[in-house]
């Protein structure tokens, strides 16, 4: 996620020519979604920083956002898992209300069915949870402040430098990492302490995600990075309300026809979302898959405008790979496994760069994703 704009890693080895892949599994069943509704739209304000796009009250955040995420909670240090919040400096942002303004502006927009969940990480806050007390400190900080704003959730936007995979660690349900393993128990003790009311969610790069198809963890000399979100949406794909990769600041990413796409097309946002439905072999080891998520579970990452992100995809594309995804119609060179009515919906950074251009996303999107 930008703050500032960061481009996702190169792959920095040769990348394999795999052969097209076939799905992974049947097709999941639904995942509870705990009301989040079943086309959404999900937006990211940014609420301790402006970012160039000026800052946005959570009371003014336009009707149509479903789940606003809080960007962001970062850590004192990257290694201490102690997570810190806090609003826009008022140099930075006169127009920011007070925190008493701020709750009550999120009791005013969870009144309205909408979910407010707290994004940590981002492009400038990294999270490496290396031993059990950055861990159990990570779990009491997202804790406290949760409880004291009163929010529905957590996303995980972690970046750079926070998940890896050591050598050797292939067994993407059965990792041994311990920035990959202590995240994971984390998120299992906040969704076991709030319940099923508990919104999870996550926006990884495709790097993380996808790329994995090709290289996996730190063998062959690839990125140890390449793939290291799979083992924890494996984990946590029961308690997953949505994953919303970022199709952009993206290199090109192969599919599974084979044949690399390239961000800001609706071919891409395909072939992408299609990697998460259909599921794919790690590294090409057709032994070792990673199984399709739900429909329910997945939306569509994109910049909400240009200055947002590279990769921006413009409306009539969107709306074509929407078409594509969940009715099969008006499908580029890339052919979706399936059709996916309950494709959740899609997740712009961010609601502050939308507003600053006259809500173009949110105005264009809402009825096209509803």
């Amino acid at each position: 996620m930008s703050r500032p704009l960061v481009v996702a890693a190169a792959l920095g080895a040769a990348l394999l020519t795999l052969a097209p892949a076939a799905p992974a599994a049947p097709p999941p069943e639904a995942a509870a979604t705990r009301d989040v509704p079943a086309h959404a739209l999900v937006g990211y304000l940014h609420t301790s920083f402006a970012n160039g796009s000026g800052y946005v009250r959570i009371a003014d955040a336009p009707p149509e956002w479903d789940v606003i995420d809080l960007a962001f909670a970062e850590p004192t240090s990257p290694t201490s898992g102690q997570l810190e919040f806090s609003l826009c400096p008022v140099a930075e942002c006169p127009d920011v209300e007070t925190e008493q303004e701020f709750i009550a502006g999120i009791r005013q927009k969870r009144s309205e069915g909408k979910k407010v969940v707290l994004s940590v990480g981002g492009a400038n806050g990294q999270v490496r949870l290396e031993t059990a007390a950055a861990r159990d400190a990570f779990v009491a900080s997202a804790s406290a402040i949760i409880d004291r704003y009163g929010l529905d959730g957590l996303d995980i936007d972690f970046e750079g430098h926070s998940l890896e995979l050591a050598p050797g660690d292939t067994d993407v349900r059965n990792p041994k990492t311990p920035v990959i393993v202590n995240l994971i128990d984390a998120l299992r003790a906040l969704t076991g302490k709030y319940g099923e009311s508990f919104v999870l969610t996550m926006a990884p790069e495709t790097f993380f995600v996808q790329v994995g198809y090709q290289h996996y963890g730190g063998g062959t000399g690839a990125d140890p990075r390449a793939g290291a979100y799979l083992p924890v949406i494996e984990a946590m794909r029961g308690e997953l309300d949505l994953l919303h990769v970022q199709n952009y600041n993206s290199g090109p990413v192969m599919g599974l026809d084979g044949h690399y796409h390239t961000m800001g097309s609706a071919d891409f946002h395909v072939a992408m979302i299609d990697m998460l439905l259909t599921g794919f072999p790690l590294a090409g080891d057709p032994a070792d898959t990673f199984a399709p998520l739900a429909p329910e579970q997945v939306a569509i990452g994109l910049p909400a405008a240009n200055p947002a992100g590279n990769g921006f995809t413009p409306v009539p594309e969107v709306h074509k790979a929407l078409d594509c995804l969940r009715a099969g119609t008006g499908c580029g060179p890339y052919r979706p496994h399936g059709t996916y009515p309950g494709l959740r919906g899609l997740m712009p950074w961010s609601i502050n760069w939308d507003v600053y251009h006259g809500n173009e996303f949110a105005r264009s999107h809402d009825d096209h994703t509803g």
